[in-house]
């Protein structure tokens, strides 16, 4: 910005060094000329005294021009424009003061004044010719000098002729600067209106897909409800959010990240027609605007026809990559009237096609605002229940599924609301996993469970182990080796007396900061189990890594273990690899003692559910350690 101003006020500058030496030049070479014709008339005409001015004035062009070529240009215009000044002032009083042609001179001094010198001198030039002609003037009148004028002659003829010369030379080079002038100003505009388009360009577009931006977009949307509302047709926002991007940047590189995002663009302009706006919103975001639909059924083939094309394999260096996306639509007018509206209810309905399995649209529904709206007021009554100590641990039994002999104990947690009652963890824990809270409240947990083992022991109760859940996201912390030793530490318990369950997801991060809390809550001497396995990525590789002690095989299998061959045979297919891993397994579940009786013959180890006993408060658990359950499984009320 700084260099287009610098070259705007040099357009604005009457004169610069080149132009000054350039126009003084050519003036001077117009005046040599002139006074060379002039010189010779006056001495065919016999008037020798201006024949002497006239030699007077060519030296002074002469040594103008000297000083001119050495760089010395202001020197040499102030000794031109002086000297051509007092040659026509004396020539005016010697021969016919103001009725002499010499007079014309005056305004072509002022006219090269004007061209090449600054205003100082113009200034001064003018002055001394105004009191040139009052001087002749008071001369005249007061009978000082007179001057009688001559009559009309060859010599006049060349004399006026000589100085129109000079004037038209002048005035020509004048002319021809400022033509130049108003060209670079015209080129100069025309390069700043370029400048301006580009900076609305890049203001209004993304810069790394070139696509328009939330700005140029919101004026789209805006322009399409216009369109809808005085045609009254539909129009509609598409908010698109790529699936599993950050797998992609984090294996591939973010060069690679943003290559697919360009990619991902130019698909994007194919899928939809012309009239269409596709944008991006940020990210691995990208809106569209669906302008004069007539109803549903076309907003439905548009996404669908989004999400085909976004399935088809991209090439990223030299491999094939497979990705999709999540669509939410929200509708004009049904949805919102303006973009704001508009964008933020796509964007529910976005996350609800993620939440619901991804690579797929939903259309925006009012129940969304009402889901969200309860996940706010969840995670504020969260903060608050950490503060006024409203959570509570229950512990279900779990037993040695031949036996019936207690042997550990499942620590989970349940939220006592002041308004809602006794609210489950299905309810919350997404939440706190989301808003990070479930790391103060697996701290909490933990920190429980392990002050409930030690009143439980100090009190003999018979041995056994107390089980705690671990999420992800406390993981990803790196401090959960120590918080776990400065529990077990706190409350005085043996490390064995303490089981952590972990998901299958977890084992799949495979990050350097993972094994190392896994190994190192290892060399603790905690047990570790996987909870609900045979739900997520199955695999004997991590099982043999990460030396985990449990399998707990996930109810889902367990509940219909008796009417469905094929779990079944997932049960036993688990059991059987558990065993040549040498683990122990855990159904999950166990509701009827037919089932516990299949799974034992199956060779399952312990077991969890109903069956034995509904999770119980602490006081309760208490009393139920000191109960016998027969190998049968009697059921508890």
């Amino acid at each position: 910005m700084s260099t287009l101003q610098e070259q705007q006020t040099q357009l604005l500058q009457p004169v610069d060094r080149d132009a000054q030496a350039r126009r003084l030049n050519q003036i001077s070479s117009v005046l040599s000329v002139v006074l060379v014709i002039i010189g010779v008339q006056t001495v065919l005409a016999n008037s020798w005294t201006n024949s002497l001015l006239v030699i007077l004035a060519m030296l002074a062009v002469m040594a103008g021009a000297r000083l001119n070529l050495r760089g010395a240009t202001d020197t040499a215009i102030v000794l031109v424009l002086g000297t051509m000044t007092a040659v026509v002032s004396m020539s005016l009083w010697i021969s016919q003061g103001l009725y002499s042609g010499a007079l014309l001179g005056y305004p072509v001094i002022l006219i090269v004044a004007g061209m090449v010198s600054r205003l100082r001198l113009f200034v001064a030039l003018l002055l001394f010719m105004l009191a040139s002609v009052a001087l002749i003037t008071c001369a005249a009148l007061f009978g000082w000098q007179r001057f009688v004028p001559q009559p009309m002659g060859l010599g006049r003829m060349v004399n006026v002729s000589c100085i129109l010369l000079v004037c038209a030379c002048a005035v020509w080079i004048l002319a021809n600067d400022l033509r130049q002038t108003m060209q670079r100003l015209q080129r100069e505009i025309q390069r700043v209106k370029a400048s301006e388009a580009s900076f609305t360009h890049l203001a209004q577009h993304d810069a790394l897909t070139n696509l328009p931006n939330r700005l140029l977009v919101s004026d789209r949307m805006e322009q399409a409800i216009g369109q809808a509302r005085r045609y009254g047709r539909r129009a509609a926002l598409l908010y698109l959010d790529l699936d599993n991007f950050k797998n992609i940047n984090d294996s591939l590189g973010h060069d690679a990240g943003d290559e697919l995002l360009k990619e991902v663009a130019g698909r994007l302009q194919g899928a939809v027609r012309e009239m269409d706006t596709v944008s991006r919103q940020g990210g691995d975001e990208f809106l569209i605007v669906l302008t004069d639909v007539a109803d549903l059924d076309a907003i439905s083939a548009a996404a669908n026809h989004v999400l085909n094309t976004m399935t088809q394999p991209f090439s990223l260096k030299g491999m094939q990559i497979v990705t999709s996306v999540s669509i939410g639509v929200a509708l004009y007018p049904e949805d919102g009237d303006d973009f704001a509206a508009l964008l933020k209810h796509a964007d529910l309905a976005m996350y609800q096609a993620k939440a619901e399995g991804r690579n797929a649209f939903r259309f925006f529904d009012a129940r969304m605002n009402a889901d969200i709206l309860e996940r706010l007021n969840l995670d504020l009554g969260l903060r608050e229940a950490l503060s006024q100590q409203q959570f509570v641990l229950h512990y279900q039994p779990i037993v040695d599924i031949h036996s019936g002999r207690l042997l550990a104990a499942e620590a989970l947690i349940r939220w006592q609301h002041p308004q809602r009652g006794m609210v489950g963890p299905d309810k919350f824990i997404p939440v706190a996993e989301s808003s990070g809270l479930i790391v103060e409240i697996g701290e909490w947990v933990l920190n429980e469970a392990c002050r409930q083992m030690m009143v439980w022991r100090a009190a003999g109760l018979p041995a056994f182990v107390v089980s705690v859940n671990l999420s992800s996201v406390q993981f990803r912390r790196g401090n959960l080796q120590a918080l776990v030793a400065a529990a077990l530490q706190r409350y005085g318990l043996p490390a064995e007396c303490l089981e952590l369950e972990l998901t299958e997801s977890l084992l799949l991060q495979d990050s350097e900061r993972f094994i190392d809390t896994l190994y190192g809550l290892k060399a603790l001497g905690v047990k570790l189990s996987i909870d609900d396995f045979g739900t997520g990525y199955s695999n004997l590789s991590y099982l043999q890594r990460f030396r985990v002690d449990k399998l707990k095989i996930d109810q889902s299998f367990v509940r219909k273990l008796q009417d469905s061959p094929e779990d079944r045979a997932i049960v036993t297919a688990i059991i059987q690899m558990a065993k040549s891993l040498h683990l122990l397994t855990i159904a999950e579940g166990i509701e009827d003692d037919s089932t516990r009786q299949v799974l034992a013959e199956l060779g399952c180890d312990q077991g969890q559910g109903y069956w034995f006993s509904r999770p119980l408060v602490a006081s309760d658990f208490a009393v139920f350690t000191r109960r016998e359950l027969p190998a049968a499984g009697l059921a508890t009320e």
